[in-house]
């Protein structure tokens, strides 16, 4: 039985901004409660388009944060946003949207959904430090694992890339169960450092020759809970 602990969690309030890391985190089977629960959108074609890095890599270089108490499902605060010259907004904040409009060089708007934004619903976003470290290694460098945006990070005495036969799964985290469902298909945000947004377009090529495109498994909560770093971490039997 694949038995660790959970080495780091992290919490993305605003797709696509820079997150932050987090001593524990509620979630339910909406996902990590407050884990993008906003958006910024443009217009694209004469629709809203919601955006990513993939569009605007600066996005990148703002931060988002909840500083306002706690974080649940049902009761998450609005974030604050600190644009790449320090000045800190709240999400109300009126002049947000044209300081992000001013930055990214086009007009946004501001959405919020508790029902989460993330590109595969009601999932949470596991990574392994054994995968992480074997890119690194494969690359030659050691690779930040905040380019693949996990909301936990795990350390289990499994092999590198073990998470891609693991559908069907489930794993126990602390006190919760979570139903393993696809390993994540990688697009081209991991490519970006997440300071610099620097592009290093070998990581994806990599992916792709090597391990089917893939980082990480999606997983899903059997139900509400609460997790925290350094929880221990089982496979459970299939």
């Amino acid at each position: 039985m694949l038995a660790g602990s959970v080495l780091s969690l992290h919490r993305w309030p605003v797709k696509s901004l820079a997150g932050e890391q987090a001593d524990a985190l509620a979630l339910d089977v909406r996902g990590v409660a407050g884990d993008r629960a906003h958006a910024l959108y443009d217009e694209f074609r004469g629709h809203p388009r919601r955006l990513t890095v993939r569009q605007v890599p600066r996005m990148l270089r703002w931060r988002a944060a909840y500083r306002d108490g706690e974080v649940t499902p049902d009761g998450v605060p609005v974030p604050t946003l600190t644009a790449p010259d320090g000045a800190a907004y709240r999400w109300d904040d009126p002049a947000l949207a044209g300081a992000l409009a001013e930055d990214l060089g086009r007009p946004v708007e501001l959405r919020r959904d508790l029902g989460l934004m993330q590109d595969v619903r009601d999932t949470i976003h596991v990574t392994t430090q054994a995968t992480l470290a074997a890119l690194g290694e494969e690359l030659g460098r050691p690779l930040d694992v905040r380019r693949f945006r996990p909301n936990v990070h795990v350390a289990l005495d499994a092999a590198p890339y073990a998470e891609q036969g693991w559908t069907g799964r489930r794993l126990r985290v602390g006190g919760v169960v979570l139903e393993l469902l696809d390993p994540c298909e990688r697009c081209v945000i991991p490519t970006r450092d997440p300071e610099t947004t620097v592009k290093d377009p070998e990581i994806l090529r990599r992916l792709a020759r090597q391990h089917d495109t893939c980082f990480g498994i999606y997983a899903r909560a059997a139900g509400p809970g609460r997790i925290a770093a350094g929880d221990p971490v089982e496979l459970l039997p299939a």
